[in-house]
């Protein structure tokens, strides 16, 4: 069953501005120390920090919140496997409202996909509850 959907686009010009202007102040509020290595290692460090930025929100309104109630940015960062597919982790109150939204006997996953085409990156996040098997 899908709990939540949600999707961001995010201008990466605007956030290469961001990056200029406030730079590891910026960095340090919104990126994990695992995003922040992952950009600053691509050549597009701007759109890579875009494509996550645009995830966060996208998971952010999946959650049913927004940028409010206690959400912080750190609290949904993005990984990648090994085969470079994204993965969304949440902590903090993004977990509290992720578990509070998962039905009993369910567990909770979160889909997350990242494109990019210069000026714009997009993030799409759903989040499924799938039955937890019998035991």
């Amino acid at each position: 069953m899908i709990l939540g959907i949600g999707t961001d686009l995010a201008n990466i010009d605007r956030i290469a501005g961001v990056l200029e202007r406030h730079g590891d102040r910026f960095r340090n509020r919104v990126f994990t120390p695992v995003e922040q290595a992952k950009a600053e290692r691509r050549r597009d460090v701007a759109g890579t920090y875009a494509k996550r930025w645009a995830a966060k929100e996208a998971c952010s309104k999946a959650l049913g919140t927004g940028l409010r109630m206690g959400i912080a940015w750190k609290d949904m960062a993005v990984s990648n496997l090994a085969t470079g597919q994204p993965v969304m982790e949440v902590t903090g109150w993004a977990r509290a409202r992720l578990d509070a939204m998962t039905p009993a006997d369910h567990e909770a996953i979160i889909h997350v996909t990242l494109t990019d085409d210069h000026p714009w990156a997009q993030a799409f996040v759903v989040i499924e509850a799938r039955p937890l098997a019998a035991r």
